[in-house]
């Protein structure tokens, strides 16, 4: 017995030493998506803020393809010693388990959740030519028009087409949807009047919003916004109840060791929280987030649980 108990000893010995000098080389984060994408942004922003903090340089890899399981699949099969995490958003984590559901690995398993970075509420708004000006008057133009109403996303699947078909029943309407390669092609015909309506991040809806090209009927958050507090949330306008919020967050390999993982939780959220990150989040209408581990996962779990609802009771699938 006294050579198994003797290696023991040693081992742990051996990984208190190796847990201490974490990290001893840069850290690289792996985004699911192209470059340029909202997830690519928040990252290079991230690995800016990251290191005074980290104590190492942090690199951004993108690996787009396979609507962001390309790129997670990378971090699941990657050592679990901390030293590769991924930036992703709620679709990657929450919606696409449902939509590629032979993708060889389970989100909620093969990853441990280290914390949301941003969450924010997304906007509605319909073409100028549509002539309303609220929520109620929408509502009540497309009941009295039923199968006349469209919407545009960035594809199948995409937290903007799942936010809108949410919308939908929760407003008891049908809609056809109209999926692009890209949120910016859903706004460009919305404004040509080609579009009803279409509900996308505050960073792509508010200058053209601004400019009178749209019109914003509503916010999807709890509250209102302070960067557009004359614009209501859906749930005052008429729709009581109606909540999303778009995130994106940090997470490693399942079986990354706690003492790493707490670290990386600590140093991202006082990268996220300094102020010239906030300043810079709320320009795009969104708050850094500020989770523990723990916290992040039991939101993770819900949001699984109510997107997989959602995709199998409207029958939606990937394109």
């Amino acid at each position: 017995m006294r050579v198994p108990v003797v290696a023991l000893v040693f081992a742990l010995a051996s990984f208190e030493s190796w847990a201490q000098s974490y990290p001893s080389k840069p850290l690289k984060i792996i985004v699911p998506a192209g470059p340029g994408a909202s997830t690519d942004v928040r990252a290079r922003w991230l690995a800016d803020k990251l290191p005074p903090f980290f104590g190492q340089s942090v690199v951004v890899e993108d690996r787009a393809g396979g609507g962001g399981t390309i790129g997670t699949e990378a971090v699941v099969k990657s050592p679990p010693d901390g030293y590769t995490i991924s930036l992703s958003h709620q679709g990657t984590l929450t919606i696409n388990p449902h939509l590629y559901p032979n993708a060889g690995f389970d989100t909620l398993t093969d990853l441990v959740h280290i914390t949301r970075i941003t969450s924010n509420p997304m906007m509605l708004a319909v073409s100028t030519g549509m002539g309303v000006k609220s929520l109620g008057d929408f509502l009540r133009v497309a009941r009295a028009n039923p199968g006349n109403i469209n919407y545009g996303s960035p594809g199948s699947g995409t937290p903007p087409h799942m936010v809108s078909e949410l919308f939908l029943r929760a407003a008891n309407l049908s809609g056809t949807h109209v999926p692009f390669k890209a949120g910016g092609a859903a706004v460009t015909e919305l404004i040509a009047g080609r579009l009803s309506y279409i509900i996308e991040s505050v960073a792509i809806l508010g200058p053209v919003a601004k400019g009178g090209k749209v019109v914003p009927l509503a916010v999807t958050g709890s509250k209102r916004m302070s960067t557009w507090p004359d614009v209501p949330t859906v749930a005052e306008a008429g729709l009581p109840g109606f909540e999303y919020l778009s995130w994106m967050s940090v997470s490693a390999p399942a079986n990354t060791p706690r003492d790493i993982v707490m670290k990386l939780n600590a140093d991202v959220r006082k990268a996220m929280g300094t102020q010239e990150t906030r300043d810079w989040l709320l320009g795009q209408g969104a708050e850094p987030g500020n989770d523990t581990p723990e916290e992040f996962l039991a939101y993770v779990k819900v949001e699984h649980a109510r997107w997989g609802r959602v995709v199998r009771e409207a029958g939606i699938k990937a394109d």
